[in-house]
């Protein structure tokens, strides 16, 4: 069985480093080491920043891949027309067990993504940034730097910078969870399809992209366009973080520039050379059978042309010992429990989908077969988040890949491989989001709707319209328990105590069945 990725995992490069500059000299660059290694760094007008991406052809790398510019002309136009000040969000909750790359970078060179970050908040005049987590290496790390950077969550501060965490939940990634959780919401889709350019963290337009984003930016910024693109290709310039796992000797995090065949990537990660197919962009991405992959190049328009998908990075080949439909029928599982459970494409369609797929397995014949691509095409388009798209997609992809396994489970008794659990899951709750035990209470006979609490543990408590908080206690979990011990000193009414809660238990997650042989800018200012 494939354990969990660490959070940082082995970094490779393939010909010279943009991002990954001086990871061979230290495991993290503080400022003064990220300074040497990168110099200074001058800033940039708004429209100059704009047009610098634009030379670039700078894309999101967080899986949508919209174009940069775009976004940043956006948002200083929401700005300028509504006369508000933008907010930056940088969104480092990568939480996909098969992704590392964006943690590897705010774990080992967060001053590079705070670089692009700072950048972007200086062209668009945004007094407020806000880097979004779901990690304790992660938070601590930004936690971290933004301290060396004298910056902070200061009120009256020139620009106020701020750590967002989050549970490790594959919805809490997404752009519109992030921004309510910013809000003192919980870290859920809202259901709303509203534009952050138009309105994001406290309805002000915000540009929000990923960590590697805001990265390729601070290395555009100071290389200047023309240096910058003679990495990669001419179209596609530049360089991509890749996360290797799946059936690897070694699994790691490459940067690459794009163009290189990625067979060669797989084969710098150990990969066997007989494969049955690789998955690309992660579990949100597409499969590419073997013949395919071999002559598959790494660049996002590349990948798409052949079927797969350059998505949040993740690269995961299956070698020919195991089920490919097997495996899949894992993480289809997996999925399903990441629910937000607040629309029925989600709720419903996604359990219903692996089932589909079970049935397929057990020998359900081209009934099973014709209801699972029934299932998988109702779910699409129909969410309130792009969790059923992205998981109705994976399934559809799988099952066009493997023809030759598929044809064994629907007109035969199976491939006869069994499912050795190569594709990575988080399949247990992580120490830090383990529930502590303990639980925040409020004593409404002392509560005055000061609202600091909500302020340092946004997660837990939340105010409602009046301004008081909308729960009466919340639980702890571990991660947070620091901060709600600081809620309760810091509440002037001395109304918040923390408690112990015998009621708590760690979150079970769902059994997933088991492999049977036929089934499947900020420098320093003073």
């Amino acid at each position: 069985m494939n354990a969990p990725l660490p959070d940082v995992p082995e970094v490779r490069v393939v010909g010279l480093p943009l991002l990954t500059a001086g990871f061979d000299l230290v495991e993290r660059l503080d400022l003064a080491m990220h300074l040497k290694v990168h110099g200074p760094l001058e800033p940039l007008a708004g429209e100059h920043l704009a047009a610098l991406a634009e030379a670039v052809a700078l894309r999101g790398r967080g899986g949508a891949g919209f174009p940069f510019a775009t976004k940043l002309r956006a948002v200083a136009d929401a700005a300028i027309r509504r006369g508000a000040r933008p907010v930056v969000v940088v969104n480092g909750s990568e939480d996909e067990p098969a992704c590392r790359k964006d943690t590897v970078l705010l774990n080992r060179a967060p001053h590079l993504v705070l670089d692009g970050a700072l950048l972007a908040a200086e062209a668009l005049g945004a007094r407020t940034l806000v880097v979004g987590v779901t990690r304790d290496s992660t938070e601590a790390s930004v936690r971290s730097a933004l301290a060396e950077r004298g910056l902070g969550n200061r009120r009256g501060a020139h620009l106020r910078a701020r750590v967002q965490r989050n549970p490790v939940r594959m919805v809490t990634g997404e752009s519109s969870a992030l921004v309510r959780s910013a809000d003192g919401g919980p870290p859920l889709p809202p259901g709303r399809k509203v534009r952050t350019s138009d309105s994001g963290v406290g309805g002000a337009p915000t540009l929000l992209s990923n960590a590697e984003t805001f990265a390729h930016l601070a290395v555009a910024a100071r290389t200047g366009a023309e240096r910058y693109r003679r990495t990669g290709l001419r179209d596609e310039p530049g360089t991509v973080l890749l996360t290797l796992s799946g059936a690897v000797a070694r699994p790691m995090v490459v940067e690459v520039p794009t163009g290189v065949p990625l067979r060669y990537v797989l084969q710098l990660a150990g990969a066997p050379p007989l494969l049955q197919g690789v998955l690309t962009g992660g579990y949100h991405g597409m499969w590419l059978d073997a013949a395919t992959a071999h002559d598959a190049v790494v660049s996002r328009a590349a990948l798409e042309a052949c079927g797969g998908a350059l998505g949040a990075g993740a690269v995961l080949p299956l070698g020919v010992g195991t089920c490919p439909l097997g495996e899949s029928l894992r993480v289809a599982h997996w999925l399903a429990a990441e629910s937000a459970g607040q629309c029925g494409p989600c709720y419903l369609g996604l359990p219903a989908a692996a089932r589909g797929l079970a049935d397929v397995l057990e020998g359900g014949g081209p009934t099973a077969l014709e209801a699972l691509r029934e299932v998988t095409r109702a779910v699409k388009r129909r969410g309130a988040c792009k969790h059923p798209d992205g998981s109705a997609a994976f399934l559809e992809s799988a099952v066009s890949a493997f023809t030759d396994d598929l044809a064994a489970h629907v007109l035969g008794t199976g491939c006869g491989r069994p499912v050795e659990g190569v594709l990575p899951l988080q399949d247990e709750t992580p120490d830090a989001e383990a529930p502590s035990g303990r639980k925040l209470a409020v004593d409404w006979t002392l509560c005055q709707g000061h609202g600091l609490c909500a302020d340092i543990v946004p997660e837990l408590i939340q105010l409602g319209p009046d301004g008081f908080p909308s729960a009466a206690e919340a639980a702890v979990p571990r991660y947070a328990e620091a901060r709600a011990q600081r809620a309760v000193r810091r509440c002037p009414a001395l109304a918040l105590r923390v408690e112990e809660d015998p009621a708590a238990a760690p979150r079970a997650q769902p059994a997933l069945p088991r492999g049977r042989g036929r089934r499947a800018l900020g420098s320093g200012r003073p």
